[in-house]
């Protein structure tokens, strides 16, 4: 499998692992001190897959039942990493919908690639960042 495929699998896996609570699974996919930026959604910047599993929890059936993702495009920066951006939608149990990017930096690890930091955007205004 090429890199760009394991990478696109990688960010594809996320809403699967996540949305039926496999918080242990997500260690295939993001670095254990990964930096998950959620401050545009109030949640702060969580550090490690740690924080990022007890704000989960803490949520709790605030959670999407559904992460959806899309329009992955992937860029190498110089020093040998990706940028991953897409774009994301979250289901709600009441049937709401919400749209979000994800702005993410994978870099090879030796345990393979990883997502090391991740921040999550809404979209709340058309046409603008």
């Amino acid at each position: 499998m090429d890199d760009r495929t394991t990478i696109t699998d990688l960010i594809n896996q996320h809403g699967h692992l996540t949305d039926r609570g496999d918080f242990d699974g997500l260690t295939a996919l993001f670095a254990e001190d990964v930096t998950y930026d959620v401050s545009a959604l109030g949640g702060g910047v969580l550090v490690g897959l740690a924080a990022a599993r007890v704000a989960a929890l803490e949520l709790a059936d605030a959670n999407p039942v559904a992460h959806h993702v899309t329009n992955i495009v992937l860029r190498e920066a110089v020093d040998g990493s990706v940028h991953a951006q897409s774009k994301a939608l979250g289901i709600m149990a009441d049937g709401s919908a919400g749209s979000f990017t994800y702005d993410d930096t994978v870099e090879r690890t030796a345990a393979g690639w990883r997502i090391t930091h991740r921040v999550v955007r809404p979209r709340r205004t058309p046409l603008r960042d």
